[in-house]
């Protein structure tokens, strides 16, 4: 049987997930091997995120360790994501590249040289605030008073070596103060029209709107909640990706899963941070996630609505690629 259409559009292209999690347990490697259900749902590129939240610098970099001794040892299967070269690197040899993310700037604590540590180890984009408030500005489900004087110095510091800004989970005042200093292109990882779906993690259209002036990304994200009414459907999906290219155009949108690998890592933490999200945001309705292989129906069903080729290039990867070969630096330790 021929594949279909979008199969064969995933085939001749870089697919790029910009945001997936892996258990964050540096003692056990058990789920790792899963990372290959990306590679087998045609996906050339991922970026895991290396730790979250309330975590501090010492559980980021053990799990980096972790990672990066974990992928190095097996160089037939996967390449580290360092440089936008990597990328095609990856795609010749059938190898999945991996790449590295933070997810709020507690990773530093007061600490702004982390920065180019992380840089030099393959983190290549760290959001500023998980949800809650922090040293360096507000979360979206915390009271956002905006970018510190901190703040400030950690966005420079990410442009100097390179790294990207990424404002998902972060509040919205702190969005409008880092977008309206930035000077390099800013993105929304793994954020979704509020446009759609009323919800504190989703982003409204003007900063969909300053992120792209920036030369910027959003990533559409593959969360139920998020999407609306804990609906993982591809139209729904679509629906998102299609709002985004409406207000920016498509070398604007890209693909960004939030993909959980280990669901019972995932309902811990709900339980263990509930008195964190306010009632009647959907987190009592439990998490569901589009998963990788559901890539090639989300491309169908863009299909559907009149995308072509070019276009369908762009936001699977082709729009992170011209980031990491615009924005990203070479890894400097010193």
């Amino acid at each position: 049987m021929s594949a279909s259409p979008a199969a064969r559009l995933l085939a001749d292209s870089l697919v790029w997930d910009h945001h997936a999690c892996l258990p964050l347990r540096p003692s056990d490697e058990s789920f790792l091997p899963a990372l290959q259900r990306h590679r087998a749902a045609g996906f050339s590129a991922v970026t895991v995120n290396i730790g979250f939240g309330d975590q501090g610098p010492e559980e980021h970099l053990r799990m980096l360790a972790a990672f990066r001794h974990w992928l190095l040892a097996r160089p037939g299967e996967y390449l580290l994501l360092e440089s936008a070269d990597d990328l095609e690197r990856a795609r010749a040899s059938g190898r999945l590249a991996v790449g590295f993310d933070i997810e709020g700037a507690n990773a530093i604590g007061d600490q702004l040289s982390l920065i180019q540590l992380y840089h030099a180890l393959g983190v290549r984009w760290m959001s500023l605030a998980y949800n809650r408030n922090n040293r360096v500005g507000g979360g979206c489900q915390d009271e956002d008073a905006g970018l510190t004087a901190f703040g400030r110095e950690v966005v420079a510091e990410m442009e100097r070596v390179g790294m990207l800004v990424c404002l998902s989970h972060t509040g919205h005042r702190t969005a409008r103060d880092v977008l309206a200093m930035a000077t390099r292109p800013v993105i929304f990882s793994h954020s979704n029209c509020m446009a759609l779906q009323a919800h504190p993690r989703n982003i409204p259209d003007d900063l969909i709107r300053a992120c792209a002036a920036t030369g910027g990304v959003v990533g559409i994200n593959g969360v139920g909640i998020f999407l609306g009414r804990n609906d993982i459907s591809s139209a729904t999906y679509a629906r998102h990706v299609d709002h985004v290219v409406q207000l920016v155009g498509p070398a604007h949108v890209s693909i960004a899963l939030d993909y959980v690998f280990d669901m019972s890592e995932l309902e811990e933490y709900l339980q263990k941070m509930r008195h964190t999200f306010p009632p009647g945001l959907g987190y009592e309705l439990g998490a569901r996630f589009v998963p990788p292989e559901q890539i090639e129906e989300i491309v169908a069903t863009l299909q559907g609505l009149g995308y072509g080729d070019a276009d369908l290039k762009a936001l699977l990867g082709g729009n992170l690629q011209r980031l990491a070969r615009t924005a990203w630096k070479a890894p400097v330790l010193g």
